[in-house]
């Protein structure tokens, strides 16, 4: 009797494993079609195991349909399928689903809602919803503005690496919101966000090195700054620039037109998946 005993919990182990298996492996080909585009096979293989109550194939189907991703674009079939995977805990629906009731698509606008709905996704690490806690939190909006606790949120976004937030970051610590006024930490964290190429970053580094604010002051490195900032459009970085220019010699601003030519972003300006579906892997 113990060692049918013994050997059902095996076979149910067994069986628990072999379904994680079998599980997993529609999630990755899931994944590798929306990485391809091929958002015809994607849907093909997410609705069924949506269906199924699986909470990261009906994550994946909620930004199928509030992007139109191989389907009709439909936010309130999103919403659904987003509120499905954030009943199981689903830290990217979670997001996808504050991000609307944020922007009041799909569903009435609702700052509460989308602020707990943030935290949630937050308190688990995600760097997009600890950003969007801390702009939240900055603006006042939805929420008692406090500065201290915008500059915590953005902090923990910032130190995983998002750019936009790294550059929002710096801003507190030059202006001295929410922490004590430091140049150095702020040249600091616009230099990590201008390395990952944020226009409003390489402006703000530009002028912090032309006026020896945080960091030495070096003309030459303010110009690079000015002139990669430039290059995205920005046309007060275009004045900043030639007004460099003009404490500089023709040796230094052919070095700075070098460096700025030379210069290549380190990383990525935030999340792959910002500016679209957010598919992300949990």
């Amino acid at each position: 009797m113990k060692f049918l005993l013994n050997w059902a919990c095996a076979a149910a182990v067994l069986s628990t494993c072999l379904a994680t298996l079998v599980m997993a492996a529609p999630i990755d080909d899931i994944h590798a079609a929306l990485e391809k585009g091929d958002n015809a096979t994607a849907l093909a293989l997410v609705h069924p195991l949506a269906i199924s109550g699986d909470a990261q194939a009906q994550s994946y189907l909620g930004a199928m349909y509030e992007f139109g991703d191989g389907v009709q674009r439909d936010i309130p079939e999103a919403v659904k399928w987003y509120r499905k995977a954030v009943d199981q805990g689903n830290t990217f629906a979670q997001f996808n689903l504050g991000v609307l009731y944020h922007k009041g698509l799909g569903v009435p606008q609702n700052y509460a809602e989308a602020l707990k709905l943030y935290r949630l996704a937050a308190d688990k690490g995600l760097a997009l919803a600890q950003g969007k806690l801390g702009s939240m939190y900055a603006s006042g909006e939805g929420v008692a503005r406090n500065d201290v606790e915008a500059a915590k949120w953005y902090r923990m976004a910032a130190d995983q690496g998002d750019g936009l937030i790294q550059a929002a970051l710096a801003s507190m610590y030059a202006g001295g919101r929410g922490v004590p006024k430091n140049y150095v930490e702020a040249a600091k964290w616009y230099r990590r966000a201008a390395d990952a190429g944020v226009p409003e970053a390489q402006g703000m580094l530009g002028v912090m090195y032309y006026k020896g604010s945080g960091v030495p002051q070096d003309y030459v490195r303010a110009h690079m700054w000015f002139n990669l900032c430039a290059a995205q459009g920005d046309p007060k970085a275009v004045s900043l620039r030639d007004v460099a220019a003009k404490s500089m010699t023709s040796s230094q601003i052919a070095e700075a037109q070098k460096l700025a030519r030379d210069w290549k972003p380190t990383a990525k300006p935030r999340s792959t998946y910002l500016f679209g579906p957010l598919y992300g892997k949990p």
